[in-house]
């Protein structure tokens, strides 16, 4: 017993630490699951295939877990919801359609070069606004589109929707919980079509300690969204999103 926790729990320490890290980034400001747990799976030599069907398959259950935690606390805007989990639900089951019928590569750069100057947008109002709150106007459109990046380009849900709500003024405490609650239902329609095809082979070693360390983060980062100024969200949701689109762009063009 004790050499099978030594051997496995060595092996899973670093999947589980990096799962941790993904989730309390993601579950605290919105978004960045994908891209952080892929960037560190790839660094410890993970193959590409195998980081992103993990990360995938993972999502699924990291994103219920940090649904309920933002619940728990009061993060979550019932109204909001409706308004981007349907349209999300639609736009990724879309997505994933047109990815078995050809890449969405090549609009990726553009996509990226945009988040980021949402990023820095952001960053900007996070200095010289003060924490005033509006309904957004645009959410539907939103879902429909991030739901569709996320599913056809590899990611995009947080990014898209979180940034450009902060943006018209949603609140950052209440936008963070209610993408990330939604992205459950985003995440459980694209990863059926996956599992169904994958199977069982999707757990990897990789596979399971992102999930142990991204259901143990989601409490954590929840809570952190919440007792977070919301100045202090604007500013760090416009560094994450600017860092992680200029690493993207990077690696499109590179």
């Amino acid at each position: 017993m004790v050499d099978f926790v030594h051997q496995y729990g060595l092996a899973l320490l670093p999947f589980i630490l990096a799962g941790f890290a993904a989730q309390m980034v993601d579950g605290a400001l919105g978004m960045a699951f994908g891209v952080i747990s892929n960037t560190i799976l790839l660094s410890l030599g993970v193959p590409p295939a195998a980081a992103s069907a993990g990360t995938h398959t993972v999502e699924t259950f990291t994103t219920g877990a940090s649904g309920l935690s933002h619940l728990f606390h009061g993060n979550i805007d019932w109204k909001l919801f409706a308004r981007i989990a349907i349209p999300g639900m639609i736009g990724g089951a879309l997505g994933a359609y047109v990815l078995t019928q050809f890449h969405a590569d090549d609009a990726k750069p553009f996509v990226l070069g945009y988040l980021g100057l949402i990023g820095l947008y952001l960053i900007w109002r996070g200095f010289h606004y003060p924490p005033e709150h509006k309904a957004p106007k645009i959410v539907e459109p939103l879902g429909l589109i991030g739901g569709f990046m996320d599913a056809a380009g590899g990611g995009g849900w947080g990014p898209i929707v979180t940034g450009n709500l902060l943006v018209q003024g949603a609140e950052p405490r209440k936008t963070i919980g209610t993408v990330s609650a939604a992205e459950f239902l985003l995440a459980l329609t694209v990863s059926i079509t996956f599992l169904a095809t994958m199977g069982l082979a999707a757990f990897t070693t990789a596979t399971l300690g992102l999930l142990i360390g991204g259901v143990v983060a989601a409490p954590l980062a929840a809570w952190a969204a919440k007792k977070a100024l919301p100045k202090l969200l604007l500013v760090f949701v416009g560094v994450l999103l600017t860092l992680t689109s200029a690493y993207g762009i990077y690696q499109a063009v590179a």
